[in-house]
């Protein structure tokens, strides 16, 4: 358990209002692409030799069934590029992006404008997706 409280920005996730994503260090890194036959929740070492950063995934709702295989409730730990975008993550567990309503990191919203920045990940966060949900 990470200790963050992936519900807490539910009631404050604005679709309209748009944070600014954080830098990378060098902006200029380069993502390696997925390696075929490479297991689900690992990744390789990018372009620049750089060992990847581990971050729990946690897919809610109908999204769950997309998670890696031996995965315990919602949540799963896996290893992506020091680089990745949250796109690129969406995109390596086949999660269709208009699925991927709510998007938090450590309990804040990332819009969908915010998802192609690189470096935006640290070691020990918390990637949170929920899709759509309807109801009332």
């Amino acid at each position: 358990m990470s200790g963050v409280d992936d519900t807490a920005a539910l009631g404050g996730a604005d679709a309209d209002a748009c944070p600014v994503a954080a830098q990378g260090n060098d902006g200029e890194s380069k993502v390696a692409a997925p390696v075929a036959g490479q297991a689900h929740g690992t990744a390789a070492p990018d372009s620049a030799g750089s060992a990847p950063i581990g971050i729990t995934f946690k897919l809610y709702a109908t999204l769950q069934d997309l998670l890696p295989a031996g995965t315990r409730r919602n949540a799963a730990p896996i290893e992506v590029p020091a680089d990745a975008t949250l796109n690129q993550i969406i995109d390596r567990f086949k999660v269709p992006r208009e699925l991927a309503h709510l998007v938090l990191v450590n309990g804040h919203f990332r819009c969908e404008a915010d998802r192609d920045e690189r470096g935006t990940l640290k070691e020990g966060d918390v990637l949170a997706i929920w899709p759509p949900v309807a109801g009332g």
